[in-house]
């Protein structure tokens, strides 16, 4: 194993992000007594730890390594630091005393440990109440009546097939940073919400009208065919129209522009009026920029733009200051850049459901970045 490599699987691991096979890795890699001493030194370097490795025991490590992998096998999904409580008392033992937490409510952090903010997917109805979605649970998703329109499968709605007859009733559904979400609409219509992504939509779509939804933030649609009822989605900037095909729709309130990236089928994109629509095919993105009218389009590679939703992030030819926006929606944390210089470098990179310590890492280590952690707060200097 590359000393890269060993890096990213303790970092995972310590961060409670490692899958069962990584962690099966990570064990055979510690029955080498070298790789033990580099497991210390990179664990003391990169999170302050002291006096508990001095007693450190890889026997320890190994046999809580192995209880882990048989007892969770089951909820090995890419978690982050909301069960931080839970993997610090697994780090208790395997790091030989080392603590994280002190009391139930006020932790005692290392330096270079990130714990980043844990906000709530909030479910807005259509009478104005709201509530909270536990993406752990399982329940029926019903209307003000009572009456049963879908099902809530973890960190996925799914509503049942049918068309209003009367009024429509919106929802909308809010996702805060760090976090992720999926939706399936009444007319079979996938939607995958990024972090900080708000959608309103209707838990019925009118039987003899358009479907309509409303999106801030970041969506990939995969709409469901209906040459009845087009499909559109409304943006602050940029009208799309559909009848049934995979697209990207990218507008947060921040962002310099809107941009759509087609994967498959066609859709129009408009601004007021349909006479100046832009029609996009496979491969093209279309582009408005806040405040003006044209719609420009390029060719691209759509898996750039939706990699995020199998939970990656690639950069290409993007500035740092943009990176760090990104890395900001991904992880739920706060960077403030005191060096303008860097904010406007470019770079190219991609990250695969890595922890963000992880990222930090590489651009530490690439590219001679410093940083300071304080909690969910990332300085760079």
């Amino acid at each position: 194993m590359t000393a890269k490599k060993s890096e990213r699987l303790i970092v995972k691991f310590i961060t409670n992000q490692a899958s069962k096979d990584e962690i099966e890795e990570l064990t055979e890699w510690l029955k080498q007594d070298e790789n033990q001493i580099v497991f210390k030194d990179f664990v003391k370097t990169n999170y302050a730890i002291d006096t508990a490795l001095n007693t450190f025991d890889s026997t320890e490590v190994r046999k809580q390594l192995s209880e882990r992998i048989q007892k969770e096998n089951n909820v090995f999904t890419k978690r982050r630091f909301s069960s931080y409580y839970k993997y610090a008392a697994i780090l208790i033992v395997a790091l030989g005393g080392f603590y994280l937490y002190k009391n139930s409510g006020a932790e005692e952090v290392k330096q270079n440990v990130i714990i980043p903010r844990v906000d709530e997917i909030v479910l807005q109805l259509g009478n104005g109440s709201s509530e909270t979605i536990d993406t752990s649970e399982e329940k029926n998703v019903t209307d003000k009546d009572g009456n049963i329109i879908g099902k809530q499968e973890k960190d996925r709605l799914v509503y049942a097939k049918a068309f209003a007859e009367g009024e429509l009733v919106y929802n909308t559904l809010k996702i805060p940073y760090g976090k992720k979400f999926e939706v399936q609409l009444s007319d079979g219509t996938v939607v995958h919400l990024n972090s900080g992504t708000s959608l309103r939509y209707p838990v019925q779509f009118g039987k003899n009208k358009s479907r309509q939804v409303s999106l801030t933030g970041e969506a990939y649609f995969e709409v469901s065919k209906d040459k009845a009822h087009p499909f559109n989605v409304n943006t602050q900037e940029v009208n799309v129209e559909v009848l049934g095909t995979k697209f990207n729709v990218d507008s947060y309130t921040n962002n310099a522009s809107t941009d759509v990236v087609l994967v498959e089928g066609k859709v129009s994109l408009y601004k007021q009026q349909k006479t100046n629509q832009v029609f996009l095919t496979p491969g093209l993105k279309g582009s408005n920029l806040k405040g003006e009218n044209a719609i420009n389009t390029e060719q691209v590679n759509p898996d750039y733009y939706t990699a995020w939703v199998k939970g990656s992030l690639v950069f290409k030819n993007a500035s740092f200051a943009e990176i760090i926006k990104k890395l900001e929606r991904q992880y739920n944390v706060t960077f403030i850049n005191k060096n303008k210089t860097l904010g406007k470098e470019i770079f190219n990179a991609r990250f695969d459901n890595e922890p963000i310590e992880v990222v930090l890492k590489y651009f530490s280590d690439s590219y001679k970045i410093d940083y300071q952690i304080e909690r969910d707060k990332i300085t760079i200097k």
